[in-house]
């Protein structure tokens, strides 16, 4: 059964809330009861943590860069200096 919600928050982020319901297609009493339904693991993230997310994740599966030593790049920089 539904129940009305009264919630008292900053007009900010009811303004907020309302562009970011509409951005997914859903109203912000939707993405409320999915936020908060038991078992639920969504959280609402914002654009800069669904970047973040992404990027760890290529950075995961990426192969690794071979590194050098200082003494190395400092010797191939002098070469290609002074040649």
């Amino acid at each position: 059964m539904k129940k009305k919600l009264t919630l008292t928050v900053e007009e900010d982020i009811v303004k907020y809330a309302k562009r970011l319901a509409r951005r997914h297609g859903k109203s912000v009493s939707q993405m409320f009861e999915e936020t908060f339904k038991e078992g639920q693991t969504n959280t609402i993230q914002t654009e800069s943590q669904k970047a973040a997310g992404e990027l760890l994740k290529k950075l995961e599966v990426s192969d690794s860069v071979k590194t050098r030593k200082d003494k190395e790049l400092i010797m191939k920089h002098v070469k290609r200096k002074f040649t």
